[in-house]
């Protein structure tokens, strides 16, 4: 597959990602009361998990990017996570923003390893 052609691949499964995203964390945000980030939080930890399931049987496949790199890069956000992770500590909110931030971490790794495993790509 030529290059240019891939990568416009990536940038249209980039803007489907995070248009899914928006979508996603606007109702949890429409329907959650507390004072917890769980959108971004939970699009994380499933973007890792899909992540997970698919980038082995995509291994070798010239458009697995355009999925991997393209959809899941655009589906899933660290920036946004970082920001909220801020936001929570500038609240007063430490114990908040400490599992915000390391729970994110452990269980999007935790997430991307059960898709691995349930698909036999881990190691």
């Amino acid at each position: 597959m030529n290059g240019l052609v891939l990568a416009l691949l990536v940038a249209l499964g980039g803007g489907l990602g995070a248009s899914v995203r928006f979508l996603i964390d606007a109702s949890i945000l429409a329907r959650a009361r507390a004072q917890f980030p769980w959108g971004t939080w939970l699009i994380n930890l499933s973007g890792s998990f899909v992540l997970g399931l698919i980038v082995g049987p995509l291994s070798g496949m010239v458009w697995g990017p355009a999925l991997t790199v393209g959809l899941l890069g655009g589906y899933t956000t660290f920036s946004s996570a970082s920001l909220e992770g801020v936001t929570l500590a500038e609240d007063g909110k430490w114990g908040r923003a400490l599992f915000y931030g390391f729970g994110t971490l452990v269980l999007a790794v935790l997430a991307a390893l059960a898709g691995l495993a349930l698909t036999g790509s881990g190691s």
